[in-house]
């Protein structure tokens, strides 16, 4: 029979394990859904890998530079993940706008789109910092 503080020991146990399997069951959920194919046959990840291979070329070291400064805040954990996703959605701007090169301004534009608006408090406090003017970018805020 169960009784005393091995009782609790297990009740604890058993909802802290069903907890974390219910937040790892969240997150991989939400990748499952993002690698669901759309109705033109490619998933949101296969449109960021496309978009990332068609721009690589377009890159110079200066904007990779600007978006590593960027990507700092973000825990290092998810960095990898939030670094391709921005730089697929600067990749597609720069695929719509048929530019010869990523620029500063595509940069900030596709960290804008592709990150939520939390985050926007990040990227112009770091914008501050490196004393880059974004008050054309406001409308995107």
């Amino acid at each position: 029979m169960l009784e005393g503080w091995f009782l609790w020991f297990i009740l604890f146990w058993v909802v802290f394990l069903m907890t974390m399997l219910g937040i790892g069951g969240f997150f991989m959920f939400r990748k499952f859904l993002k690698r669901l194919p759309k109705e033109d046959g490619k998933s949101d990840l296969d449109w960021q890998d496309y978009y990332l291979d068609q721009t690589r070329h377009l890159w110079k070291q200066e904007e990779k530079n600007l978006l590593e400064d960027l990507v700092e805040p973000v825990p290092e954990l998810f960095r990898d993940i939030a670094r391709s996703k921005i730089a697929g959605k600067i990749g597609e701007l720069a695929i719509e706008e048929h530019t010869s090169s990523i620029t500063q301004d595509l940069v900030i534009r596709g960290y804008i789109l592709a990150t939520p608006k939390r985050d926007h408090k990040f990227l112009v406090k770091r914008l501050k910092e490196k004393q880059i003017d974004y008050s054309q970018y406001k409308a995107l805020f």
